[in-house]
């Protein structure tokens, strides 16, 4: 047999560049880990030994939000006395913050507080009552500071100023604060993230409010007042400090209001015995400014009777406060009360003393016809009528009108800020073609409500949850003659099949949502854009589209009987 010989297989031999290639892995790969040793390192000494964030000015901390960064002004200590710039007030309490020219004092308000402050007296005037501080409001410069620590009644807040570490909290006292108890020695980081730097140490046993909790982290603030985060399992015994409070509503689900209109020559009508289905608000004409200006009343023994009627059939009542008589004598008048604070506080005064005398549950503000220069003032009013209501627990509501118009009538009013302050903005979405235009056309048609409606939604920018969407229950009979002169008298609901003639034929308008009719009478041409059941279903259908919150109707006694189970069925009332 031949003999097999076995041979040694030489190693492939790599070349310069594959050498020099793995080299360049190793020298990779060595780097990478001395890397991770030294982030693990610095992360040790991170975690356990290094504090970073030593402040070199006071900083603001309000409601658990390191706010130092948006500051306006430099905080000033005077005297134990915390004062705050009037441009950083506005910033984080009160954007509607007010001088007033003709006393020299700021106008604050927040909430349920309407608050005054001088430059040389140490008080403070809130809701109306004065009380002694210890300080007033002072001037740096060009800017004007208000003692903010002498102030915690007006912003609802507990202030404490941490020396050592010079921190200044703000909290809130209508918010929740939840503590706990740390369970060993830990750094409070700035981030969650794995290399942080160190805002604070706390010991074992020590408190810390607690702020927030996500995927194993608690952000916390310390009794430094320092804002960082924590490992959520080195916090044991959690116990809620003070509860939220929430304002509650008066009316659960969507408003339902009816406007009960009589004169101030006559008395509130007789309602006891009746109900009306599915209203939850009535707003009687119990209150107007005469021709002088002066605040009046029309109440009496029948008034009374009526808002007795109304609290045993569960109604609230927010009674109208009108300048209708004021309005026709002089737009003056409205113009001058709206223009001096006094003035305004005089009938803020009147206000709240009716609704506390006859326990009244609101007021709806229906001024009309005033200049639109003074649009800023009527919103001023607003803003300090507000917070006096709330404090004892009454609603505001404003009536406006849409947002194009003329200059008495619809640019008189700054829709955002009255929906913004408001409890409730109503949109008098009627009159689109009114007892002044001299042209026929629809009292409220929908492609006309509907685009108001927009307006306010995105224009204005005011929250749909604070719209009442107030309906007609009226309409125009119009009368063009042969020369062309066109007149209009107004109808009620109840009565337009009384005034067309038998055989005429209404027409229904898709666009307007509404029948519409035509004829000849005395040899005048009649046209009527009909408000009944189908007309107001379409524009109600607007409430539940955008979520609003429910639907004024002007005005009881017009409305035909098959309405109220329409409105209440609408409204999911």
């Amino acid at each position: 047999m031949e003999e097999i010989k076995k041979t040694k297989k030489e190693p492939k031999r790599m070349s310069k560049e594959q050498v020099e290639k793995k080299k360049k892995t190793i020298i990779k790969v060595f780097i990478t880990i001395v890397a991770i040793i030294l982030l693990a390192f610095v992360a040790l000494i991170a975690n356990d030994y290094i504090i970073l964030d030593n402040n070199k000015k006071t900083n603001l901390v309000i409601n658990n939000r390191n706010v130092t960064s948006n500051l306006k002004n430099d905080i000033i200590i005077e005297n134990n006395v915390i004062y705050l710039s009037k441009s950083d007030i506005a910033n984080f309490f009160d954007k509607y913050i007010y001088d007033e020219k003709e006393s020299n004092q700021i106008v604050t308000t927040y909430d349920k507080k309407i608050a005054t402050i001088g430059f040389e007296k140490n008080s403070i005037t809130i809701n109306g009552s004065e009380k002694n501080i210890y300080a007033h409001a002072i001037q740096k410069g060009e800017v004007e500071y208000l003692p903010i620590s002498e102030m915690k009644d007006v912003y609802d807040i507990e202030i404490e100023n941490i020396e050592e570490s010079m921190v200044i909290t703000m909290d809130s006292l209508d918010k929740e604060q939840k503590r706990a108890i740390v369970s060993s020695n830990i750094p409070v980081k700035s981030s969650t993230n794995i290399i942080a730097r160190t805002v604070d140490r706390i010991q074992k046993g020590e408190s810390v409010i607690v702020v927030s909790s996500d995927k194993g982290k608690t952000k916390v603030r310390t009794e430094n007042g320092k804002l960082g985060y924590v490992k959520t399992d080195k916090l044991e015994n959690e116990y809620i400090v003070r509860e939220a409070m929430e304002e509650e509503k008066q009316i659960e689900g969507k408003v339902n209001l009816i406007w009960d209109y009589f004169s101030k020559y006559a008395s509130a009508p007789e309602r006891n015995g009746t109900n009306i289905e599915g209203v939850n608000v009535v707003s009687p004409a119990f209150f107007y400014l005469d021709e002088k200006g002066n605040f009046k009343e029309n109440i009496g023994n029948k008034g009374q009777a009526y808002i007795a009627w109304a609290h045993a059939n569960g109604y609230k009542v927010w009674p109208m406060v009108s300048n209708a008589e004021a309005a026709t004598e002089s737009l003056a008048i409205t113009s001058d009360i709206m223009n001096h604070y006094e003035k305004r506080q005089k009938l803020i005064e009147n206000i709240v003393n009716v609704c506390v005398k006859y326990e009244l549950d609101g007021i709806n503000i229906d001024f009309e016809n005033m200049k639109q220069e003074d649009k800023n003032m009527f919103s001023r009013f607003i803003i300090e009528l507000t917070p006096r209501l709330k404090e004892i627990g009454l609603v505001t509501s404003v009536d406006v009108t849409a947002p194009d118009g003329g200059e008495t009538w619809s640019m008189c009013f700054d829709r955002h800020v009255i929906g913004d302050v408001a409890d409730y903005i109503v949109f008098m979405a009627y009159d689109e073609y009114g007892v002044s235009s001299t042209k026929p056309g629809t009292t409220a048609g929908y492609d006309w409500v509907k685009l108001s409606l927009h307006k306010f939604l995105q224009t204005e920018e005011i929250e749909a949850h604070k719209i009442i969407l107030a309906i007609p229950f009226y309409t125009r009979v119009w009368t063009t003659d042969n020369e062309g002169k066109t007149t209009s008298k107004t109808v009620a609901m109840k009565n337009i099949d009384k005034v067309i003639p038998d055989g005429t034929e209404k027409q229904w308008d898709d666009t307007l949502k509404q029948n519409y009719v035509e004829y000849i009478e005395d040899g005048n041409k009649k046209q009527i854009w009909i408000e009944d059941r189908d007309s107001l279903k379409a524009k109600l259908s607007l409430i539940k589209e955008n979520d609003l919150a429910g639907v004024g109707s002007w005005q009881k006694g017009m409305e035909t009987d098959d309405v109220w189970g329409m409105l209440k069925e609408e409204l999911g009332l």
